[in-house]
């Protein structure tokens, strides 16, 4: 029949409909801070014709606020980025403690804040769950997705949580800080023992059997050092 329709965001549908913010219901909606989608006709060529608005809340999960209180108790600054309007961003934003919003971005605009935020010497995380995420999870240093997200997400990650709960990016970063410690502690320990031993056996302070058996000490710590992370339940 040759009609057309899309169903945009809020900050596209303004482009092709410029007075669309003056609808009762968008004015309401942007008031309030609430996400909105537009429905449109785009069978004209010249001009498109607003049919419907679609006003929904963002449900915040309950362990949000928590954990955006516990990474910045571990010194991580924690920024906002979405494409949302900027009402409905900072309104999710100051429910959860978030004082630093950047809306709306679009997608592709999301990896350029990222990569702004890596020129400042910065060692960035995304954490994202949708297809417009998936070029800012790709452009930072380390993405983290959500496995309830989509599957291009998921895939463009590093790091996938397989719970939808923000909780569990805290518990990730915990985890991964762990790690590098015991690598840290576990290089240590492989060297000082050759640092030691390797000397004094040349110069015959140390038997062979002795050596041998500082050697299979040396290996044996490092096992048991990397083992005790086994002992934090996660």
């Amino acid at each position: 029949s040759g009609e057309r329709y899309a169903l945009l965001g809020y900050q596209q549908a303004q482009e092709l409909v410029p007075g669309i913010s003056n609808q009762a219901i968008v004015e309401h909606a942007l008031k309030q801070g609430l996400s909105m989608a537009c429905l449109l006709d785009l069978t004209a060529e010249n001009s498109s014709k607003l049919l419907a608005v679609l006003v929904f809340d963002d449900e915040i999960k309950s362990t949000a606020k928590t954990a955006v209180t516990q990474l910045k108790e571990l010194g991580i600054r924690v920024v906002m980025i979405s494409g949302d309007h900027l009402s409905s961003a900072k309104r999710v934003a100051h429910a959860v403690g978030i004082t630093e919003v950047y809306a709306p971005v679009l997608p592709d605009q999301k990896a350029h804040q990222i990569e702004d935020l890596k020129s400042k010497n910065q060692i960035v995380a995304m954490v994202g769950d949708g297809i417009n995420d998936a070029p800012a999870l790709a452009a930072a240093d380390v993405g983290i997705a959500m496995s309830t997200g989509t599957d291009i997400a998921v895939h463009t990650a590093g790091i996938t949580v397989m719970r939808g709960d923000p909780l569990l990016v805290v518990e990730a970063i915990d985890i991964s800080k762990r790690t590098w410690r015991k690598i840290q502690q576990n290089l240590f320990w492989a060297f000082i023992y050759n640092l030691i031993g390797i000397p004094l056996a040349a110069m015959g302070y140390l038997s062979p059997v002795i050596a041998g058996a500082a050697m299979a000490a040396s290996s044996v710590s490092v096992v048991s050092n990397a083992l005790l992370l086994r002992a934090r339940r996660f």
